[in-house]
């Protein structure tokens, strides 16, 4: 290719101009950047409401830095190959690069484009801008792929560092004439009657510079203590809070590890370094799993929970999604995740432990709500996380290991100062009875008259989750 040859950058998860290797691919050649958004109901993976506030801002953003650089982001509606299509006809275009996406819907849809592309003489070229190592490069000895976490990181590992990210680039070349490009406004993904997005404003930015501020902000701050506070959700700064930033692409993982790197050289303790970088494996590891497993959205892994006696429950499944099970952590939780599109991700697994196995609702509508309602709504650390909640998913937790929410609580929220925070009901109760209203002497009781009674009763509904597991046991004998 020449420094002549316009070329289409096409974006998707990798809003930003920063480590962005089809953007660096470009070279000097002039660049048409564009985003292509799928209708609602034609693509299977249209973002949920929450996902789609932080896509609106997240392009705003990007098209803020490219408009600094001399260039600007064409946006179009429809499916990805015929707007292609459509811009090569239009503009002449003779190359199209983008970074790669692991789910199987889009491995199907770029290989597609890719080969109609190259079959007329279009060049075509895709990267890796998501990953630090692809899916397909970590592979253990015996075949197969990695199903356990902890051989998996060591791999990785063991593979080295990934490459160094590059910086954005100072000017990118122009067209000699834009094509068009519609509105952003038209498309209406942010909510307007009713704006339920106040609390999304108030605590996000979404964006490459605010991603870049908050990484440099938690590695001052926050990495020394994190692996004693990382999973308090009562202490503001505890998490790096990067995982809707690292979703939507407006920082790589490979920018993240390499700023961690140089924040803890040379330290003598690195045990919250050591812990984050092993968060950002995990992250791999979700995607390892969805990569190599298509159904990973709704087929349970082990194959015996397909049989699994669930007890659909829509009554249940309300109060849960609305915080209102009883069971005050859960139900901070879920007002959290409601008001801002995040959730703690300790209280992440307490409400959906609560609600596959306490209230035994099927995880593929827990994983439906959050894809919904969170700002990070990650196509594979949400399915692999649900399912290694309900003990279905690669290296999962037992099923008869169940949460018990009250000493939860009490552990990581031991003052209460979370539950006050998003029940306010039960800010007058002591910290002794926080977490387990409902056992409240007569004194303080009436501390806690607006809040309902549990759902469940915690002892029953776990002794009913055995007996369940113990039925689906019996079945397989």
């Amino acid at each position: 290719m020449t420094s002549t040859d316009l070329t289409l950058i096409w974006l998707r998860q990798d809003l930003r101009l920063a480590d962005n290797p089809a953007l660096l691919a470009a070279g000097n050649a002039p660049v048409i950047p564009v985003y292509i958004l799928e209708p609602e109901g034609e693509d299977p993976h249209y973002p949920g409401a929450a996902a789609r506030w932080w896509l609106e801002g997240s392009l705003r953003a990007v098209a803020t830095a490219l408009e600094a650089r001399g260039s600007r982001l064409i946006l179009r509606r429809g499916k990805p190959g015929d707007m292609l299509d459509a811009l090569i006809a239009e503009t002449g275009a003779t190359r199209v690069l983008w970074n790669r996406c692991y789910d199987p819907v889009s491995i199907a849809r770029d290989s597609a484009i890719k080969a109609a592309l190259s079959a007329r003489g279009i060049a075509a070229q895709s990267f890796n801008g998501s990953l630090l190592h692809e899916p397909w490069e970590l592979k253990p000895a015996t075949g197969g792929h990695f199903r356990v976490f902890t051989p998996f990181s060591k791999a990785a590992l063991k593979r080295g560092e990934p490459f160094k990210p590059a910086p954005a680039p100072t000017h990118l070349s122009a067209p000699a004439e834009w094509p068009g490009s519609e509105d952003l406004a038209d498309w209406g993904l942010t909510p307007t009657r009713p704006d339920w997005a106040g609390g999304f404003r108030a605590r996000w930015i979404p964006g490459e510079a605010e991603a870049s501020r908050r990484l440099e902000q938690f590695l001052k701050d926050g990495i020394g203590a994190y692996a004693d506070r990382r999973d308090r959700p009562d202490i503001a700064g505890a998490t790096s809070c990067l995982s809707p930033y690292l979703h939507a692409g407006n920082l790589s993982p490979r920018q993240v590890w390499h700023e961690l790197r140089r924040a803890s050289a040379g330290k003598a303790d690195s045990q919250g370094a050591d812990k984050f970088a092993s968060e950002l494996l995990w992250r791999e590891f979700c995607y390892h799993q969805l990569y190599h497993n298509p159904g990973l959205r709704e087929a349970p892994l082990d194959a015996r929970y397909r049989h699994f006696p669930w007890r659909e429950d829509a009554a249940a499944l309300t109060r849960w999604q609305r915080g209102q099970t009883g069971i005050p952590i859960v139900d901070a939780g879920m007002r959290e995740l409601w008001v801002t599109g995040f959730m703690h991700n300790r209280v992440r697994m307490i409400a959906a432990s609560f609600l596959v196995k306490h209230l035994l609702q099927p995880w593929q509508t827990g994983r439906a709500w959050f894809e919904d309602t969170l700002v990070d709504a990650d196509l594979a650390s949400n399915s692999a996380s649900w399912q290694w909640v309900a003990g279905c998913g690669a290296d999962a937790a037992p099923y008869f290991r169940i949460f018990n929410p009250v000493l939860q609580g009490e552990k990581f929220d031991p003052d209460g100062a979370y539950v006050r925070r998003w029940v306010p009901e039960l800010a007058a109760l002591p910290a002794a009875w926080i977490h387990k209203p409902w056992l409240a002497p007569p004194a303080v009781a009436p501390a806690r008259a607006a809040y309902p009674a549990p759902l469940v009763d915690l002892a029953s509904g776990r002794q009913r989750a055995l007996d369940a597991f113990a039925s689906l046991k019996q079945q397989q004998n």
